[in-house]
């Protein structure tokens, strides 16, 4: 596309989305094909960038903390090949953002994840794997959709785990280089996939992990212990396949989710379709069980139906075990007519989220739910410190209501970071501006800062993409106050596409 093209040479849905910067340039990176495909997540912040590279010394705006020390790494899609089919956010090819924080300086580095498909791909020269809307291939070995590896990243024995919301393979990376090291397998001992939003326990150095299939058994659960080994994998009975996101992690405890928004197994295995609905008259129902249990040990209790993505926290207080979460009370949004073919596909994504707690008494059964602030909020990030033991803060992205005119209304872009009181439900707001877009935000404990401190000695991080000019930069804030703005701006040399999730990852276990 010229650089001097004017929207009005762009298709409808593009013009409304403002596929390009006021000036009339497309985003810089992004291949040529994607002005053949009238798609809003192939352009504006989502379009993909093919760009591998190293930068060191950042330039800085403001006062870099000379305690923040460690790494941000965002995970999310990037997609290299035109799609053979019709083109879904979630499928985009994985690529890692790292920003490295040390001696009161900045260092940024972006590789893709070259797992097993993006190898076939990458020799192929081409895509091969259909994407999430199909129609699916069931000849492809590994799975009839590419298991992208594009959703999450966790520290873990030292290794980064990139891993697939559908349940796929993890793989290791490099955290310093980023290199892709191969296929996760716990010294040999994992003989399934394993899915996103499996948790490492800062003080013990376990990671806690589900996963789920379409056939029996329908999800398992699983520890491996601090140095690499599987030590604990058992099947959970569900009364069917569903499509778990998160589980959440107490002291003791671990909380699975058996949800009433899951696909029509007999349709995808008789007519080749994935057609999810949400059933308004089962509950939801959430496993509490042993760290280390079996699957006669687990408790369910049921709650008002839903559909929940992301656990904030969990915790334990006498009989009572509490989760917070973003909940969605109903995940089947209306088609909007002008999306034409990517009505159904387009809809899914425009949510409403709502900040959630649900109480669990294990002694007398007792289940207690209710609303904490009705903001639609999601992608929330805690004081990795306080995984699985009380905590008040919670770190949020602001999403605007569906409907809204413009990419934000249309994509659900993240326009201003929050800050929760989760025991209060007071915030406080810091809005990117107009044009300019966050990521899940983690939030760093300053150096020093022990299990003990308080939640807010800390820093937020996020990356940011102005699309008025295709800059891109890293915002710190003090955790204490994000309203007063980023005490500090790292400047990115290039576009950041947007991404997924994220992790933290401390300096005293990444550098050596």
């Amino acid at each position: 596309m010229p650089p001097n093209a004017s929207l009005a040479h762009l298709p409808l849905t593009l013009r409304n989305i403002r596929a390009l910067a006021p000036d009339g340039t497309p985003p810089p990176d992004a291949p040529d094909w994607i002005w053949q495909i009238d798609h809003p997540y192939l352009h504006g912040q989502f379009a993909p960038t093919s760009r591998e590279y190293d930068a060191d010394d950042l330039v800085v705006e403001g006062d870099l903390p000379a305690d923040l020390y460690g790494a941000y790494v965002l995970n999310g899609p990037s997609q290299r090949f035109a799609p053979p089919n019709k083109y879904h956010y979630y499928d985009g090819d994985a690529m890692l953002r790292a920003i490295y924080f040390r001696d009161g300086k900045a260092s940024f580095r972006q590789r893709w994840i070259r797992n097993e498909a993006f190898v076939a791909e990458d020799i192929a020269g081409r895509a091969i794997w259909p994407g999430l809307a199909g129609p699916y291939n069931f000849a492809l070995l590994g799975s009839p959709i590419k298991d992208s590896s594009n959703t999450d990243v966790v520290l873990y024995a030292g290794k980064l785990l990139s891993l697939w919301y559908m349940a796929g393979q993890p793989y290791a990376i490099d955290p310093l280089t980023l290199e892709t090291l191969g296929r996760e397998q716990f010294s040999g001992g994992l003989r399934h996939s394993l899915s996103a939003h499996s948790k490492t326990d800062p003080r013990t150095g376990e990671l806690f992990w589900f996963t789920y299939a379409n056939t029996p058994p329908y999800m398992r659960y699983g520890v491996a212990s601090a140095n690499g080994e599987l030590v604990h994998d058992i099947a959970i009975d569900l009364p069917g396949p569903r499509s778990p996101h998160d589980l959440g992690l107490t002291e003791h405890y671990a909380i699975l989710h058996d949800l009433p928004l899951f696909q029509d197994a007999e349709l995808l295995r008789t007519r080749n379709r994935r057609v999810i609905r949400f059933h308004r008259n089962v509950p939801a129902r959430f496993g509490v069980i042993p760290r280390r249990g079996q699957a006669d040990e687990i408790r369910w209790f049921e709650a008002e139906p839903c559909y929940l993505l992301h656990v904030i926290n969990c915790w334990e207080e006498g009989d009572w075990v509490h989760q917070l979460g973003c909940r969605i009370p109903n995940p089947e949004r209306p088609v909007d007519p002008e999306d034409g073919a990517l009505g159904n596909v387009l809809a899914y994504r425009r949510r409403i989220h709502e900040l959630y707690r649900w109480s669990f008494n294990l002694r007398t059964n007792e289940v207690r739910e209710g609303r904490i602030d009705d903001a639609n909020t999601e992608f929330p990030r805690i004081n990795p410190n306080r995984l699985g033991r009380r905590s008040h803060l919670s770190f949020n992205q602001l999403l605007p209501v569906p409907g809204t005119e413009g990419l934000s209304g249309r994509c659900q872009t993240f326009d201003a970071l929050i800050r929760y009181d989760t025991d209060t439900g007071a915030s406080q707001l810091y809005t990117y501006g107009d044009g300019i877009h966050g990521n899940e935000a983690p939030v760093a404990p300053r150096r020093g800062a022990g299990p003990e401190a308080p939640e807010d000695d800390a820093y937020v991080l996020t990356f940011v993409t102005d699309t008025n000019d295709w800059s891109s930069a890293c915002l710190v804030f003090d955790a204490a106050d994000i309203s007063r703005g980023p005490r500090a701006r790292v400047r990115i040399p290039h576009r950041i596409s947007a991404g997924f999730h994220c992790a933290w990852l401390p300096g005293d276990q990444i550098f050596t």
